[in-house]
């Protein structure tokens, strides 16, 4: 073949360092762009950012030229830095190390965009904790709770 496709759905979740509720409305509706625009500078299709004051969502579509690690790296590293900058008040924002990345099925990608973008209301009944271990179990992904939340 002479040219490469690829179509790489990743739903990535991750928390504000040990799950600091952090993440206010005013900082929300920017951060949340500014991630867009550092997925979109690094050619990554942002499809969905949405979270809650702990934690954050992103479905992302990844070109065959950047690592699930590297382009979770870029946004996370990026936004944390761009927050000390711009919000002088917010010196204690840090992403917690770890994350969870999730391939999703193009057929499910409606589905997984209304997801992130109902987190609020999803979290009026389930903790992040629970959420993420839910999604961990979904997945088959065997891990030891002594070491998930760092």
């Amino acid at each position: 073949m002479a040219h490469s496709y690829t179509n790489i759905l990743i739903h990535y979740i991750f928390s504000t360092k040990s799950r600091a509720r952090l993440i206010t409305d005013d900082l929300e509706k920017r951060l949340w762009s500014y991630m867009g625009g550092i997925a979109k500078n690094n050619n990554i299709k942002a499809l969905a950012i949405g979270g809650i004051e702990d934690h954050v969502h992103l479905l992302l579509s990844l070109p065959q030229t950047i690592s699930v690690a590297k382009a979770i790296q870029l946004i996370k590293g990026g936004s944390s830095t761009w927050v000390h900058e711009t919000f002088i008040n917010n010196k204690n924002f840090n992403w917690q190390e770890g994350y969870g990345a999730f391939s999703v099925s193009i057929s499910h990608t409606k589905e997984t965009i209304k997801y992130i973008n109902n987190q609020k209301e999803h979290h009026k009944t389930k903790t992040f904790e629970e959420e993420y271990i839910a999604f961990l179990k979904k997945h088959g992904i065997h891990y030891d709770e002594r070491y998930i939340w760092g």
